[in-house]
């Protein structure tokens, strides 16, 4: 992996998925010393991102106003908020560690994400964070399509469900194969 043109992406570490709210993600502790390792050894190279919910349903359009009608409660207007922030240790890192904020599953719906990494040289996204079957395959589809080598942690990864997070992972390893490669963290900071 060449030193000077990948970054860390780690994807929605935040409160409202490692506490107690309808979206918790029990399994977001047991990747967390991943993520924590190549975070706080690379804090310059990480960009975290954050699924930022809207103040009301009524805010959003299309399917969107439906989502946020069902899971009413996980609104900002009822969440807070506080419980959108990185979780503390890695919101410690920020800075040097960069945050980008997004209302959709994708962090390149707006573009703006692709702009600066491509503006930086990034070549090579290293994903970490949640959930891999939602948020992580988004963002490693969109960065397929934009034509980043994609290096997904598997042992940084995490889903509330066990058999979407492993489909996940065996479409990803199989389909996308030429394009995206499922390595462990600690082989990443080896070749780093």
């Amino acid at each position: 992996m060449n030193n000077s043109h990948w970054i860390h992406l780690c994807i929605d570490m935040q409160r409202m998925f490692a506490e107690n709210t309808p979206w918790h993600v029990p399994w977001m502790k047991e990747v967390s010393p991943q993520i924590q390792e190549i975070s706080q050894r690379y804090p310059q190279r990480t960009v975290f991102t954050r699924f930022v919910p809207p103040k009301r349903a009524e805010d959003m359009h299309g399917m969107w106003r439906s989502y946020y009608e069902k899971w009413d409660t996980m609104t900002l207007e009822r969440l807070g908020p506080d419980m959108v922030d990185l979780v503390p240790s890695l919101k410690a890192l920020v800075p040097p560690a960069r945050i980008f904020d997004k209302m959709t599953y994708s962090p390149w719906t707006t573009g703006e994400l692709h702009r600066v990494l491509a503006g930086e040289g990034v070549q090579t996204l290293a994903i970490s964070g949640g959930e891999t079957d939602v948020c992580v395959l988004a963002a490693a589809l969109g960065a397929i399509d934009l034509g980043y080598r994609v290096i997904l942690l598997k042992d940084a990864v995490c889903s509330g469900a066990d058999d979407t997070h492993d489909a996940s992972l065996e479409l990803l390893g199989d389909r996308f194969s030429v394009q995206l490669e499922i390595s462990s963290t600690e082989d990443v900071l080896r070749q780093v």
